[in-house]
């Protein structure tokens, strides 16, 4: 595989009236977090919520007539099939997009409403691109692949070009890692216009593959469930792993409670809505916040696209974790005016009262005793300390149900 700066050059000047530059500017709060020096690309503004849209546009754009009128699939559960839906509908080019049986109604409802054929097939990723590639042949469609292909490459390495262009201070960008597409065109790109600056990739330490390729190693890892769904593949490309390996400088591997808190910042720090595999850079330059210390460092943000359910359960967890939102356990004697007394005591503190469960029946307590759970809302870690300590030495023996510690 072979792409060139002057293909990611022709690339941007294909594409440059049909997708959003993007704005990318320094983040002061994140800055202050980190102890570097933040500047964001915003990709989760893209068209369809993510940078998928760029490769897709130069790939599609590339297709002979024949090609366009046969038409094109592409496997996906996510951006890639919405990414391939946008522009094919727009250049009138039929589009058949496999996903697994198990995805999410919303995104399939999604790409349909892009004008996409769906297909569902497989139990994952890997059986539904085998299935796309058998349909391809057979209908003589134009497989469309998410990152494998040199015109997506290029495509996505237009962002690289552009950040360089509108942030020419940047020591070092750091880039989430799926199946490398992203990462190798802009390597190439930022790399041309600039050699000094240095390039990091990410991954979710669920889905380490291009880790231990870089690496040479071998990650205890199970590939199971993991927040950053957009980055979660189990086998690298040689072909972008050859350019990970000339071009990039490290790549690092961060948990999913550390993707997580960073979706969190994102969302109370910057009001930025990302999905998991968009907040992964942040994970990582938290993660080694001492080697980019006073560095200029962009964060591309990948994606937005992120369920509203999951997305409600981080907040409430990170304001648990934060002692923000807390649920206590109490022992009460089982008699009128003690559940009013413990409320008082809870007011008097400064705390909200949300939710009272009081149970009585399915209890180890003493017959004249039962407990309730109360959740609570709090201002910190010092508050939930103090809370307790004042039910306790009222004579309510408390205990914190919910984690409050980092």
């Amino acid at each position: 595989m072979n792409v060139t700066f002057e293909d990611i050059q022709a690339a941007a000047k294909l594409i440059e009236d049909r997708v959003l530059r993007t704005p990318c500017f320094p983040a002061a709060r994140l800055s202050e977090l980190t102890g570097a020096n933040v500047v964001l690309k915003l990709e989760n503004l893209q068209h369809t919520g993510a940078f998928k849209v760029r490769g897709a546009l130069v790939k599609l754009l590339s297709l002979s007539d024949d090609e366009r009128k046969a038409g094109v699939i592409a496997a996906s559960a996510g951006n890639h099939a919405q990414g391939v839906g946008y522009f094919a509908r727009q250049l009138n080019i039929p589009a058949t997009i496999v996903m697994p049986t198990n995805t999410p109604f919303t995104k399939i409802a999604r790409t349909e409403a892009l004008g996409a054929h769906v297909v569902l097939y497989g139990e994952g990723f890997i059986q539904a691109r085998d299935h796309a590639y058998t349909l391809a042949e057979r209908e003589g469609f134009t497989f469309v692949h998410p990152y494998d292909d040199e015109k997506v490459i290029a495509g996505q390495g237009t962002i690289g070009l552009e950040m360089v262009q509108d942030q020419p201070q940047l020591d070092s960008i750091i880039v989430s890692i799926g199946g490398g597409g992203l990462i190798s065109g802009m390597a190439i790109a930022a790399k041309h216009l600039n050699p000094d600056i240095e390039i990091y990739g990410v991954q979710a330490d669920t889905f380490p593959s291009m880790y231990d390729a870089y690496h040479h190693c071998a990650t205890d890892a199970l590939y199971g469930q993991t927040i950053a769904d957009g980055i979660a593949v189990k086998t690298p490309s040689p072909n972008t792993q050859a350019i990970i390996e000339s071009m990039v400088d490290d790549v690092f591997l961060v948990s999913e409670i550390e993707i997580e808190k960073s979706l969190q910042a994102y969302l109370e720090l910057k009001r930025i809505v990302v999905e998991g595999a968009g907040a992964a850079p942040l994970a990582a330059l938290l993660r080694n916040r001492e080697h980019f210390k006073g560095r200029t460092v962009g964060l591309v943000v990948s994606g937005g696209n992120i369920d509203s359910r999951m997305l409600s359960t981080i907040l409430m967890r990170g304001l648990a974790r934060e002692g923000r939102l807390v649920s206590l356990r109490i022992k009460i004697m089982d008699m009128p005016g003690v559940l009013s007394k413990v409320s008082q005591i809870i007011g008097n503190t400064g705390a909200n009262i949300i939710e009272v469960h009081h149970q009585r029946l399915f209890s180890d307590v003493p017959l004249k005793q039962t407990e309730m759970d109360v959740a609570v809302e709090t201002l910190d870690q010092k508050h939930v300390k103090n809370l307790v300590k004042v039910l306790c030495e009222a004579g309510f023996e408390t205990r914190v149900l919910s984690g409050t510690s980092e």
